[in-house]
């Protein structure tokens, strides 16, 4: 049986799968040396998650990341949103 804290660091490493392969803004994804390139973005996802945000409310903050964090032209939220119903699929629970 996981631990509370063996569950969390599985979490969070899927987490930081999907945002590589699913969201991977500045297309990283192939390059292997920029593996960790989303890492310091699952904290907040995994907050946003755990406490029950809607797909729109993770996609917003994913949109955020992009346009105000990483400094991307504004694309369409509406694309974030499959991304965020895969985040939301992964049963996170406070």
């Amino acid at each position: 049986m996981l631990t509370k804290e063996d569950r969390a660091r599985q979490i969070q490493e899927s987490i930081r799968q999907i945002l590589l392969q699913d969201w991977d803004p500045i297309g990283v994804q192939e390059i292997p040396e920029a593996q960790d390139e989303y890492d310091s973005y699952v904290g907040g996802v995994y907050r946003l998650v755990a406490a029950g945000s809607s797909a729109q409310e993770i996609a917003d903050h994913l949109w955020h990341i992009e346009n105000e964090t990483i400094g991307l032209p504004a694309l369409d939220r509406a694309k974030l949103v499959p991304v965020a119903e895969k985040l939301r699929g992964l049963g996170v629970n406070l």
